[in-house]
């Protein structure tokens, strides 16, 4: 009977599972399955995926309603599906908004620009800290090692919600990669895929351990020479790679990114001795013991100075090769040996960094020069392959840097900028020089006497060239009214020009022509060892020679002439009293040359209508303000007057020596 109601139970039980396991089966057949997720934009791209995300934003004040500006947030996502490893990624994002960037996490501005900054024109991203990505075959696909991800917050004008502050694009700049056009993921989000073209000569090194060389206008090496657990020593090489470039006064800084800080230097100097925010910061809080009055500067932004040639064999200070020259840096076809800067610094670390492989290289670098130099842009340092030096022992062999980066530099023109220097013209076939352009280096905001700005500058006597601007007046009426030119009230004002350049024809015969370069500085301040470069599209091939001066076409160039001061009249000296200062106008100090040119390779060429006359003249690597007309033939019955007043000024010239 026990047996019975065992059996019973145990059907029971059989059925009771077999209707649960029925009714389970049919409600799962009866629930659809839900569609799988789409595959992530990234995984279709077998080279470099970036995207762009904004996030939120909101206004902030002051309220403006025709110029509201917003809070944003976004991020950029570089993520690296290619074979290869990415080294130092670069990328750009279309800013169109007149953008602010506040913060940038994991990366900085490639430009040298320190946050905040302007970004409304695009902006090019590089990593930092982590500069390279790796590949998903070397790392089994860790994302980590193969993605960065960039949190951006910023300032944009104009765009509000719903509206979306959109790039106009985003791409990768590392040479070698090509990106398709940029797609867009609702009105939020927008990717690309660069792939890398394998027959790109930037590609040539992919396996490679370093990134290659780059070329610039100058070069900036950062070589760590020793390194210890704390600190170590790095020694920065400026080298000048431009044949018409050059730095006086050079002022070098950059941004310390780990809290690092510098404690000694031989070859340069800090602009500020100053270590309060170590005392006062985690650094003194770190180095409890360490005397910081005998450190050098504690800055997150240091600015570096080039020490005086009285302090080139000073034991502490000196003693390092290429230092110690006031800062001057000259073009390598002048002096190859004044071309490069050097200075070591040491440098004390932070922790997490307390180990001496773990190195890292300032960032941000800006170099400046004096009045009279261009500027120069600087990008974001690439690691290279170590440096390598002469043994200091003497010994016939090389010391390699522990590591090394580079930065390049290059000149930049800006819109902008205003020049420094300017070009008046003159010829033999015209009695009257064209002085430099009203206003050609900036208006005096507050003039002595009202001037126009807009007038076009009075035709002159060439003698009145060798007068300072504010004691023309009296010749300038003089000479319009000799021939009979209306004069406008008020005159025109003054170029405010340091130092101006005067290009005169001397002849123009049927196998040769020739021209008279004249230099003025109306300065206050010597210019020692001074180049002047001048352009003529069409002349070069017939260039012959420079009389007084060094000069010579440089290599590469069809269309130049360098010109510079031989040993003992490299100086182009300062203004200086007249012989009776009480009423003698100051005296400019001078340089004076003539440049010869033949006919037979410039078939054609015509020397009078423009083609003897430069379409570009640079001083100390300064470009100048040209004349906006040429002398005129029309005037060839004065030409016996041009003669003589342009005999009187090289006369003139030639009393002041």
């Amino acid at each position: 009977m026990a047996g019975c109601k065992l059996h019973h139970t145990f059907i029971f039980t059989f059925l009771l599972l077999s209707v649960s396991f029925f009714h389970t089966s049919l409600s799962q057949s009866q629930t659809p399955t839900p569609a799988p997720a789409p595959a992530p934009a990234s995984d279709s791209c077998n080279g470099v995926f970036l995207s762009y995300t904004y996030t939120r934003g909101n206004p902030i004040p002051p309220t403006d309603p025709t110029n509201q500006a917003y809070r944003f947030e976004s991020t950029l996502v570089v993520l690296n599906n290619g074979r290869h490893e990415l080294k130092s990624w670069r990328a750009f994002v279309g800013f169109r908004h007149k953008e602010l960037l506040v913060s940038a996490s994991n990366a900085i501005l490639a430009d040298g620009s320190s946050l905040p900054a302007e970004v409304g024109g695009g902006a090019v991203f590089a990593g930092f800290p982590m500069a390279d990505l790796k590949s998903a075959v070397e790392t089994a696909g860790d994302r980590t090692q193969m993605e960065v991800r960039v949190e951006l917050v910023g300032t944009q004008y104009g765009v509000g919600a719903p509206n979306v502050p959109m790039p106009l694009n985003i791409s990768l700049v590392n040479d070698g990669y090509a990106c398709y056009n940029a797609t867009n993921t609702g009105n939020n989000e927008m990717h690309v895929c660069c792939i890398q073209d394998r027959n790109s000569d930037t590609n040539n090194g992919l396996n490679e351990e370093f990134l290659p060389r780059q070329e610039g206008d100058l070069i900036i090496m950062y070589d760590v020479i020793r390194a210890y657990d704390d600190n170590y020593w790095a020694q920065v090489s400026i080298s000048n790679h431009n044949p018409l470039g050059r730095l006086d006064n050079w002022q070098l800084s950059f941004d310390w990114m780990r809290e690092e800080f510098i404690f000694a230097m031989k070859g340069a100097y800090p602009l500020v001795v100053d270590t309060s925010e170590c005392v006062f910061g985690r650094q003194g809080q770190h180095y409890k013991g360490m005397d910081f009055s005998q450190a050098l500067n504690c800055e997150r932004r240091p600015t570096i100075i080039d020490l005086p040639p009285t302090r080139a064999n000073d034991t502490n200070l000196g003693r390092i090769p290429f230092c110690c020259r006031n800062g001057t840096i000259l073009p390598p076809s002048m002096d190859p040996s004044k071309s490069k800067s050097s200075f070591q610094m040491q440098v004390y670390k932070m922790p997490p960094d307390l180990n001496r492989t773990e190195l890292a290289s300032p960032q941000n670098w800006k170099i400046n020069g004096g009045a009279m130099n261009p500027d120069y842009q600087c990008g974001n340092p690439i690691q290279v392959s170590p440096s390598q030096f002469p043994d200091p022992s003497g010994l016939p062999s090389e010391t390699a840097a522990i590591v090394s980066w580079q930065v390049v530099c290059n000149i930049t023109q800006s819109k902008k900028e205003t020049p420094k220097c300017c070009v008046s013209y003159s010829a033999f076939f015209n009695e009257s020089a064209i002085p430099c352009n009203t206003c050609a280096c900036g208006c005096n905001s507050n003039p002595s006497e009202t001037c126009s700005a807009t007038e076009p500058a009075l035709l002159l006597r060439p003698d009145s060239l060798l007068i300072p601007f504010e004691n023309r007046s009296a010749e300038a009426k003089e000479w319009a009214n000799i021939h009979k030119r209306t004069l406008p009230n008020p005159l025109p004002c003054g170029d405010n020009c340091g130092v101006s350049i005067n290009w005169h024809l001397v002849s123009d015969y049927k196998d040769g022509w020739s021209a008279r370069i004249t230099i003025f500085n109306w300065g206050e301040t010597n210019f020692e060892d001074w180049f002047a470069a001048v352009q003529l599209d069409k002349a070069i091939a017939g260039f012959e020679g420079v009389y007084s001066f060094n000069g010579s076409v440089p290599d590469g160039s069809n269309n130049t002439i360098f010109m510079y001061g031989h040993p003992g009249n490299n100086f182009l000296l300062a203004e200086t009293d007249g012989a009776n200062p009480k009423k003698d106008p100051r005296v400019p100090g001078t340089q004076q040359s003539v440049i010869s040119f033949k006919k037979k390779l410039t078939p054609g060429i015509k020397v009078a209508e423009g083609d003897g006359f430069p379409t570009k003249v640079l001083f100390n690597g300064e470009e100048c303000s040209l004349p906006i007309i040429l002398p005129s033939k029309a005037s060839r019955a004065g030409a016996a007057t041009s003669i003589f007043g342009f005999l009187t000024l090289a006369l003139l010239l030639l009393m002041q020596r």
